[in-house]
């Protein structure tokens, strides 16, 4: 049919549309006549495709009119393409939220949001459940948090209490995350629980299928082919599914009638989106909660200084177990300084490179028949080696890149130093500064560490987790299990002990969260251990005297995350105040904060150059320039939305220009430097 041959429909003519193009100054709703023969598919909320500057792209039909601001002649809408409602008008407004927020567009946050379409899985007819039963909550459980049972109880009533839960260690949290789901499940409501990787993903989604039922649940994750996720992704929109288990992209889950959502260890890296506008799942989950009024819950073994920001503020409750409960539920925690490496040593810790009470502590735990969990910060042989001499770092005569030794393949265990960026073995390799051949290892990989304990312990099983091969669940039994940070898994009954080495490897890097990262570490893996009176023991290999090596020993995230808090409230990094990062050419940096308008109280710090290893990768379709710089600019928490709102501008003013060079802007990212 010709455009002359079609009649607008009768009713509300003007659809409103958002098409999803990548350029800022495109970010508006254009306006299209809606031909009666869509009338009745063409409502909000559904994708369409409409012919923009010649060519036709997809797009979501936003609201219908009456009639139009524009004084032209208007196109007409080509072809919806599906009637599903995709859009909702809560996850329409979170969208819109989340962009204001991260000085973004809608048509980026909406490829996050909503998942490609799959024809066939949206013909299936979706499957009419009834609300599920109220789940057994573990009462006895929940009390042991100071008003754990009247957090349960203001779920149940309906209301929508904030918290951010500190889980004991030992504690079963998968368990008590799927008995609140299932209380706000329950009560017909939706409930969306956001984890950082699908080890927790499985756990989680496994305690949510036993305390509620698997008809009531659904898993969300990126490894899901299109159609299972968008299968699943339905379930979550038509209310067939009530609660949603996800990793962060889920925490945009259009569940109807939210009730709670819950995200666990909110630190993880992994909560951080890395593509633009680059948003964490914390603060989606923030948005949301401010946006519909539902419950929240910020849960984890160890505690940021964004969460505790929330609870100083008031907008969240603690909920946290008295200090009796805590010092009687976790381990028996030693810390011992590198320097404590000379003390007396049996050949077996020697042969180890343990220092003596953390080789006891282990060969007590292996006697009673218990699992030992070691954690290395490094995953390989020996990724990083210096010389012997006078411990320069060793490099790479070809590229300058750091030295490695990938295994022990020589007859004398020695192996070859290989680069880590290029791969080129170097078997003749000299040092830069002194001419030495010697070479020593900086930091021992968790290859090399497994090797050193199988021979320490002679006939104990050595297991390894990490890399590619990363383990939810260990046996249990009297073993030993060697484990990359990040990478511990499971043991059911507990460990009897675990071994914390070179902690100087974690606390020492330079990055603002180091200290909160390497305590969130540390207590995941400590968490995984019996109490101590039950023979619990955890050994760090750190100096006694760095306060967060003191909040391990007390097992006090809460007066780390408070002195956290207020370093970075000394300094003026987030979450004290609202800090953006500017990435490009210095050209490119220098134009856009030329355009933008800034607050008065802003602050323009910088630039410095930025490493390729610390780049994420630019929203523009243009090739990543090879000088990067980065600028920041720093404003009061009271300035952030006017901060964003100056930055999205100038990067619309840039885009209307097609000005040269691509700029990234990044809202308080988690890596400042």
């Amino acid at each position: 049919m010709s455009g002359t041959d079609k009649t607008a429909a009768a009713h509300a003519p003007v659809a409103r549309v958002l098409p999803l193009l990548p350029l800022a100054h495109l970010d508006r709703e254009f306006d299209y006549l809606v031909p009666a023969d869509l009338d009745e598919q063409a409502r909000p909320g559904v994708r369409v495709r409409v012919r923009f500057a010649g060519r036709l792209v997809d797009g979501f039909l936003l609201e219908r009119a009456d009639s139009s601001d524009h004084t032209g002649k208007l196109g007409w809408l080509d072809k919806v393409v599906s009637a599903e409602r995709v859009l909702t008008p809560e996850v329409r407004g979170l969208v819109d939220a989340v962009a204001q927020r991260y000085a973004g567009t809608r048509a980026d946050v909406l490829r996050l949001a909503v998942p490609p379409r799959h024809a066939k899985v949206e013909s299936e007819e979706a499957a009419e459940r009834p609300v599920p039963e109220a789940p057994k909550v573990d009462r006895d459980a929940w009390s042991a948090y100071v008003h754990g049972l009247n957090f349960v109880e203001a779920l149940e009533s309906g209301r929508g209490p904030r918290a951010v839960w500190q889980a004991l260690p030992g504690e079963d949290w998968a368990t008590r995350i799927a008995e609140l789901a299932g209380v706000v499940a329950a009560s017909g409501r939706g409930v969306v629980l956001v984890v950082p990787d699908q080890r927790d993903l499985d756990r989680v989604l496994a305690a949510c299928e036993s305390v509620i039922g698997k008809d009531d649940v659904v898993g969300l994750a990126a490894g899901l082919g299109p159609s299972a996720r968008y299968r699943r992704w339905l379930a979550a929109l038509r209310g067939t599914a009530r609660v949603v288990v996800g990793t962060r992209a889920s925490v945009f889950a259009p569940t109807p009638d939210l009730g709670l959502m819950i995200v666990w260890d909110d630190g993880d890296d992994n909560l951080s989106e890395p593509r633009s506008p680059y948003p964490h799942a914390r603060e989606v989950a923030l948005l949301r909660a401010h946006g519909t009024g539902c419950a929240l819950v910020l849960a984890g073994h160890s505690r940021t200084a964004e969460g505790q920001a929330l609870v100083d503020s008031g907008w969240a409750h603690d909920l946290v177990a008295p200090r009796d409960v805590v010092r009687a539920r976790s381990p028996k925690v030693t810390a011992l300084a590198d320097s404590d490496h000379a003390l007396a040593r049996d050949p077996g810790a020697r042969a180890a490179r343990l220092p003596a009470i953390a080789f006891a502590a282990a060969r007590q735990a292996i006697a009673a028949g218990a699992g030992v969990l070691v954690q290395v910060p490094r995953r390989g042989y020996v990724p990083s080696l210096a010389c012997a001499k006078c411990r320069a770092p060793a490099r790479c005569r070809r590229c300058n890149g750091p030295l490695s030794l990938p295994a022990a393949t020589g007859p004398d265990g020695a192996g070859t130093p290989t680069c880590r960026w290029c791969g080129v073995a170097d078997a003749n390799h000299r040092c830069h500064a002194c001419g030495a051949r010697a070479l020593r290892a900086v930091v021992v990989g968790a290859g090399r560490t497994a090797e050193e304990l199988g021979r320490a312990f002679p006939g104990v099983a050595v297991h390894t987790s990490g890399g590619a091969d990363v383990k939810a669940e260990i046996a249990p039994g009297p073993k030993l299990v060697v484990s990359t940070v990040g990478a511990e898994p499971v043991m059911p009954d507990g460990y009897g002990a675990a071994l914390l080495l070179d902690g100087w490897a974690l606390l020492g890097r330079a990055d603002l969260r180091a200290a909160e990262e390497t305590l969130r570490r540390w207590m995941t893996a400590s968490a995984l251990v019996r109490s101590h009176q039950d023979g619990g023991e955890v050994v760090v290999v750190a100096d006694s005297g760095i306060p967060t090596v003191q909040a391990l020993v007390r097992w006090d995230p809460l007066w780390h995350a408070q002195a956290q808090l207020a370093e970075r409230a000394e300094v003026g990094f987030p979450p004290a105040a609202h800090m953006a990062a500017v990435d490009g050419t210095a050209a490119s940096v220098a134009e856009l904060l030329e355009l933008a308008s800034l607050p008065d109280s802003a602050e323009v710090l910088g630039p410095v150059p930025l490493p390729p290893g610390q780049r994420l990768p630019f929203s523009s379709d243009e090739p990543e320039p090879e000088d990067v710089e980065r600028m920041l600019v720093r404003v009061p928490r009271s300035a952030g939305r006017e901060l964003a709102k100056g930055l999205a501008e100038a990067q619309a003013v840039r885009s209307a220009r097609r000005s040269a060079g691509p700029v990234r802007v990044q809202v308080d990212p988690l890596r400042i430097g």
